[in-house]
């Protein structure tokens, strides 16, 4: 789902993709006919004359039959490696340029972040000479099951998720699907998590020899000057915060937030930059180290490539955007929850729920670094969070913050949640040339925004 904004540079409003299930638009017959052509790799192979090349994990319902199988290979691509289905490490199979080619389990052969390294660093070997390349490599690495290569199955056996303020407390004054966390964990879902913990970090050990054999595979053939490499992760994670065990699936910044590395020509090295870049601006940002002019696309990102080389504006606030997903009938093991929740595990405690559907502006400015998010609840649940004091996300101001912000972030919120390619980029609350046209009151999606009368 987070895959899609990535390779679309669109917001979900845009492309349309709501879950990981085909009803909900994952890798459907709808996604691949309006946004698979569009994607930033088909514009850099049929503008650019790029050969590219996809390994590893597409989207969790690729290879579904009812969507054309592991035949189908999405336009853009003359390289394609892509797992069926959803997160494996051993005994899956692969889409081997539209031919099905099935995995066992035996480790030297068959597990899938050493078979995209070796995949990746083939390509790297074999490709032309004479026209320049992309390549996505997207490891299942560190989704679950977590299960790490033979070698690394001992390491960081004291390791355990970190203990940050709102570890292990109860968010009070957050929506009910926080509230109902039991609170404080038992000690088997604290042992379950941090056993958790030290598993995904393993499995990352893997990934971590994959980025050293691409990254030594470039400088052996004297291409790594003359390459851009971006490593990032397509979502955040959480485990014990709010004493909600582990998923992924809130708004909060352990959720959301997520690493984002950068090296190529003009990029100076052991630089940060504190400004705020999504998902949707990675496609952008390549279609721009490849030349392509990327207001002819209909993307919501912004290329953050000028930013990298001398610090130009930036945009001061983007868009989060999320569906809650829920079952019709009560989960067996926990028959006193009802319907509509999903995720409840361990001890029950639900990780999310029809109505954990949100969005949310998320601003950062010279004077400003706020978080204001909306329910598509009955209550129409309002969180909002000062992250310079409050870095945690401890405190929920919405009911004592000046009343004139919390009109202004209702209106940009509308806004966002209206917009499409340029609009998406006008000035934020905390621009000068902040505007609010009330012609874009009314979001296309209704389902999600709903004007709050009364800001209390």
């Amino acid at each position: 789902y987070n895959n899609t904004s990535i390779l679309t540079g669109k917001y979900p409003h845009n492309h349309h993709v709501i879950n990981n299930t085909l009803e909900g638009n994952c890798s459907s017959q709808a996604w691949q006919k309006t946004q698979e052509p569009i994607t930033f790799p088909a514009l850099l192979q049929k503008y650019g004359y790029y050969q590219t090349f996809f390994a590893g994990k597409y989207l969790n319902e690729y290879g579904n039959k009812q969507a054309g199988g592991v035949e189908h290979v999405p336009p853009g691509w003359d390289y394609w490696f892509a797992l069926e289905r959803n997160s494996k490490y051993y005994n899956y199979t692969l889409s081997v340029n539209g031919k099905a080619e099935r995995h066992g389990q035996n480790y030297s052969e068959d597990y899938l972040t050493d078979v995209l390294a070796n995949i990746s660093i083939d390509f790297l070997q074999y490709k032309s000479n004479y026209r320049p390349f992309f390549m996505m490599v997207s490891t299942p690495a560190p989704h679950s099951p977590w299960t790490a290569a033979p070698q690394y199955e001992g390491q960081f056996s004291s390791l355990k998720a970190p203990r940050d303020p709102n570890f292990n407390i109860h968010g009070k004054d957050k929506h009910w699907l926080i509230r109902q966390a039991k609170t404080p964990m038992t000690n088997s879902s604290v042992e379950f998590l941090d056993n958790a913990y030290r598993k995904r970090w393993r499995t990352l050990l893997s990934v971590d020899d994959l980025v050293e054999k691409v990254v030594k595979k470039l400088e052996v053939r004297g291409e790594l000057e003359n390459t851009y490499i971006i490593f990032t992760s397509d979502n955040g994670y959480h485990t014990g915060q709010f004493s909600l065990p582990m998923d992924k699936r809130q708004l909060y910044e352990f959720d959301i937030r997520v690493p984002l590395l950068v090296r190529g020509p003009n990029i100076k090295p052991n630089q940060t930059s504190p400004l705020l870049v999504a998902n949707i601006d990675l496609g952008p940002t390549v279609l721009d180290m490849a030349g392509y002019d990327i207001n002819k696309t209909q993307m919501d990102g912004m290329s953050f490539l000028p930013v990298m080389a001398n610090g130009s504006m930036w945009r001061t606030d983007f868009l989060v955007e999320y569906e809650g997903e829920g079952h019709n009938v009560s989960d067996p093991a926990c028959p006193i929850l009802g319907p509509g929740v999903s995720e409840c595990f361990p001890d029950c405690v639900c990780e999310d729920s029809y109505n954990n559907t949100y969005a949310c502006v998320r601003t950062l400015s010279q004077t400003a670094n706020l978080q204001y998010c909306e329910f598509d609840d009955n209550e129409v649940f309002v969180e909002v969070y000062n992250l310079t004091g409050d870095p945690f996300q401890l405190t929920n101001i919405a009911k004592t913050i000046d009343q004139e912000v919390l009109e202004r972030m209702n209106h940009r919120l509308m806004m966002l949640q209206s917009c499409s390619g340029q609009s998406c980029r006008t000035p934020g609350v905390y621009d000068s040339r902040f505007k609010f046209d009330p012609r874009l009151m009314f979001s296309q999606n209704p389902h999600i925004s709903r004007l709050r009368q009364t800001l209390k």
